[in-house]
């Protein structure tokens, strides 16, 4: 029996249910070290019993408030029970001891329940209790739980402080000394920022172990040069590492001039990061032996795992998780290491065969391979790097590890990112929208040819694909995606020290006609725009130039002009205001030397940026080589490209980011009429296609206008249903697998009378056959603009919502554009006027304008829809007829799923 009134209960919610024994979840704790989280089960009774005895008397008076010297059997049988909805205790352990224990009791039949933690005394002020809460309090409401209590002592500052940093609403009464507290424990947004707060802390502090250690042992060192173990340890002497090398292997006396150790354990002093280098067979006892040693992290670069095969999986997962049974982190394996450029830290654990330059771009590759690549191209373009991590099969530690850390790093000035998969979609959108709002952000995501695109179910599904959700994600994050690494370091150079554009239009100067026409083309091509010169600009010029140059845009100097005339007019762009950026190019004559100017252009951007009017500038020094080094070494680097295409296409991401960066953040509306809970009762807890009236009744529930519909399956019902409508009806056929339903004569407009109605639906069931079970009854509406709203969830996404104009042909016109959910009101207005075809909805050639405030309400109110409904997982309104005044949904169709995956947002565990 349910213990949770059935009035009460939330629709297909079929009451608590016993959680699993075996769930857990590996977590980081405040000081970066990690910990799982898993039930406390009835064999743990004698391992609870120890951790209890050794709580010290205060710890006991503040869990229990009051004395009470130890558990009584019949207590601690109680508190290892399970298969109990009304019961929970979980516990955290590591090394197989218990740290700490949370645990709530449930009243049969209550929405409260009393939640209590304690801490083991070693480890209290490392987060423990707080982790064990947001766990506990998740696990609550998939129970049906809406508020916790607790009571606790005026003077239990610790437990006070987890629940009041928890960010739950929560009110409290003081009796006596004892505070009794009640929280609601709705994930409110400002309890998931508290949570998404905590959890970027203790991530830095674990990266902190991986890119700042004070010691480093290599374990598989070698005597043999050319061999991976040799060249770590030989990188990590020759960077100038600031702390001890200890290289480990049984069978030296000596590496590199060094001492070498029998086993990490034999090492006298702490390891504070051990890079293992040892066959695949040998991994695990290496990452016991350094768990044994109070190791604090790890980077695995030995081979033979996940890129395998399934047993190669199995391995790995069961190394990762005892790498963090013992507290650490792991980068890798299948990695090619780990460099901090930063002078304190001086470490190179890579076994690159060239030094990394020391800059200011932080660099993470989830390809090792391409690891050696990537550092072999930024050293050859003179490109410097404040640290580098190659994260190979990213077992633990990933891009959002990375990006948590490059945010507070200020020796990063700019994030460049090669992935092949998100481990936590969800979690890299929430921190690259923050790291991009003060640094920028490139990635490189592989995958993105269409054959991902998935089988067509709908409109809205034949429109969705992995790229078209990566994009996504990269547009609403401020992310610049980019296809290869060359245009990522491209585009790095053109944003690491140069201000921020303010706008599109683009300056060209150059002293070649030819490549001053390809730059102008280049930048229609990319969006940027070439602006006509003042007539007060242009009288300016021409004092400068001989009588054949150019004083347009681009403006050309002609091959005589010197470097001064360079640096002059130059000088007249940048302070001008009718650009926001200038191309500068270059094509050596024989008459003026590339680096006189490449020196003068320097000096120009210099004197702009002491006169506070510095705007970005890119070059294009074609033919040679001459000149580039001279300009990126300059206080204020200019980057400088082979071909103005390049130096176009580099400054038009910039350019974008800059515009991403300008835009207001939006907000998620407050949207009246939402009847979630009504929504649900409609859908019950089934699986498979929902479609006519059912349908649009689920929308009605979310506000979303919808033309009056009627379900029919005969010839007799539809005649009733039409003779209730006042005027022409519209006879739709319905079924889980109609798609396309005017290519099988689905579809029959503009039907008066009985005769018509009745002759319609049979000769409509004739023509489609045992597809159609039944007919949809609908007034014909005003003639509008047909367009599309829906939706898909993605797995590890959400749900991708998308608009696009043609209704029926939809797929043919491709003109459709989507974001992920939840959407702001910035979102859907950047939606609508994404299309091509835009005007169409604001009035063209005379038609009048659209009512585009309907749309967007249909477009947050579907977001809303499929935010909350995780169960539904396609989602078509096609078509949605846009008028001057309002807008509805003529037909849909939704897909639900019995078991929806969907990732918590209210927890932190590791991936």
């Amino acid at each position: 029996m349910s213990h949770i009134p059935a009035a009460d209960r939330p629709v297909g919610d079929s009451g608590p249910q016993p959680l699993v024994d075996a769930w857990l979840a590996d977590v980081v704790l405040a000081d970066g070290s990690t910990a799982a989280i898993r039930q406390l089960r009835p064999e743990d009774a004698e391992r609870f019993a120890d951790f209890h005895s050794r709580l010290s008397k205060e710890s006991v008076r503040m869990r229990y408030l009051g004395v009470r010297p130890q558990l009584s059997q019949v207590e601690i049988d109680r508190l290892v029970r399970s298969g109990d909805p009304d019961h929970l205790a979980l516990v955290a352990e590591r090394d197989g001891a218990i740290l700490g224990m949370v645990q709530y009791e449930r009243a049969t039949g209550s929405e409260e329940a009393e939640v209590a933690f304690v801490v083991g005394d070693a480890h209290q002020g490392l987060g423990i209790g707080t982790l064990l809460f947001e766990e506990a309090a998740s696990a609550a409401r998939r129970q049906g739980i809406k508020r916790l209590t607790a009571d606790t002592l005026l003077e239990n500052r610790r437990m006070l402080e987890v629940f009041h940093n928890a960010g739950f609403a929560s009110r409290s009464v003081l009796d006596t000394g004892v505070i009794h507290l009640v929280m609601d424990i709705a994930p409110t947004a400002e309890a998931l920022d508290a949570l998404a707060e905590r959890d970027r802390s203790s991530v830095v502090r674990s990266m902190e172990r991986v890119l700042r250690p004070r010691s480093i042992a290599v374990i598989g060192a070698s005597r043999a040069p050319g061999t991976i173990g040799h060249e770590l340890v030989v990188n990590l002497v020759r960077g100038g590492f600031q702390g001890p090398v200890y290289p480990v292997n049984p069978k030296a006396a000596y590496i590199a001039s060094l001492p070498c150790w029998e086993s990490v354990e034999a090492i006298p002093r702490q390891v504070d990061l051990a890079v293992v280098a040892v066959p695949a067979a040998a991994v695990e006892e290496a990452v016991d032996a350094c768990g044994r040693k109070g190791v604090g992290a790890l980077v695995i670069v030995s081979s033979g795992f996940a890129e395998t095969g399934s047993e190669g999986v199995a391995t790995q997962r069961a190394i990762t998780r005892l790498a963090h049974s013992h507290g650490m982190r792991m980068v890798g394996p299948n990695c090619f290491g780990v460099l901090n450029t930063e002078p304190a830290v001086s470490m190179n654990a890579t076994f690159a065969a060239d030094a990394p330059i020391s800059g200011r771009l932080g660099f993470g590759s989830q390809s090792g391979g391409l690891g050696i690549a990537i550092l072999g191209e930024a050293r050859a373009r003179g490109i410097g790097l404040s640290s580098f991590v190659s994260m190979g099969n990213k077992a633990d530690v990933s891009g959002n590890d990375l990006l948590a850390w490059w945010d507070q790093d200020e020796a990063t000035s700019v994030v460049l990112l090669y992935l092949e998969s998100f481990g936590n979609p969800r979690k890299f959108a929430r921190l690259a929208r923050r790291v991009s709002s003060h640094k920028p952000v490139i990635v490189v995501k592989a995958g993105r040819s269409p054959s991902g695109r998935r089988a067509a179910s709908s409109h809205t599904a034949a429109l969705a694909s992995t790229d078209e959700v990566v994009a996504a994600l990269c547009r609403q994050t401020g992310v610049i995606r980019v296809d290869t690494i060359e245009e990522l370091f491209d585009v790095a150079e053109a944003l690491d020290g140069q201000p921020l554009a303010a706008g599109r239009r683009i300056g060209i100067l150059t002293n070649s006609g030819g490549p001053g026409v390809l730059a102008a083309d280049s930048c229609s091509s990319v969006g940027l725009v070439v602006p006509e010169l003042s007539v007060s600009v242009r009288q300016s010029l021409s004092e400068l130039l001989p009588a054949f140059g150019g004083v347009g845009n681009p403006v050309d100097l002609s091959a005589s002009a010197s470097a001064a005339v360079y640096g002059r007019v130059l000088e007249i762009l940048m302070g001008c205001g009718e650009v926001d950026a200038v191309v500068a190019i270059f094509t050596p004559p024989l008459v003026t030397r590339t680096e006189d100017v490449a020196q003068a252009v320097a000096d120009a951007v210099d004197k702009a940026a002491e006169a506070g009017r510095q705007i970005p500038v890119v070059a294009s020094l074609l033919g040679t080589e001459d000149g580039r080094a001279l300009l990126r070494q300059q206080r204020h680097p200019v980057p400088s490209f082979t071909y103005p295409e390049t130096a176009v296409r580099a400054l038009s991401h910039a350019v974008g980011y800059a515009e991403w960066r300008r835009r207001p953040s939006g907000a998620e509306p407050v949207l009246e009429a939402i009847d979630a809970n009504g929504a649900r009762r409609l859908l019950g807890a089934g699986s498979g296609w929902v479609t006519g009236a059912p349908a649009m009744a689920v929308l009605d529930r979310y506000g979303i206008p919808t033309v009056p519909s009627v379900d029919v399956h005969s010839a007799s019902e539809a005649v009733e249903a039409a003779q209730s409508v006042d005027g022409p009806v519209a006879l739709k056929a319905i079924g889980p697998n109609l798609l396309h339903k005017s290519d099988v004569g689905g579809v029959r407009l503009g039907l008066r009378g009985a005769e018509a109605v009745s002759s319609a639906y049979l000769a409509m069931a004739n023509s489609v056959g045992e597809g159609m079970t039944g007919a949809l009854v609908q007034p014909m509406v005003q003639s509008g603009l047909e367009t599309i709203v829906g939706a898909v969830q993605e797995p590890g996404f959400g749900p991708l919502v998308i608009f696009g104009l043609g209704g029926t042909t939809v797929e043919l016109l491709g003109d459709h554009v989507s974001r992920l959910a939840p959407l702001t009101d910035l979102d859907a207005r950047e939606m609508i006027s994404g299309l091509h075809g835009s005007a169409l909805l604001t009035g063209y050639r005379g038609s009048a304008a659209l009512d585009v405030d309907a749309l967007a309400d249909i477009l947050l109110r579907v977001s809303r829809l499929v935010e909350d409904l995780p169960e539904l997982v396609e989602l078509d309104c096609n078509p949605v007829i846009v008028l001057p005044k309002g807008a509805r949904v003529v037909d849909s169709r939704l897909r639900l799923v019995a078991d929806p995956v969907t990732p918590p947002e209210d927890t932190r565990p590791l991936r």
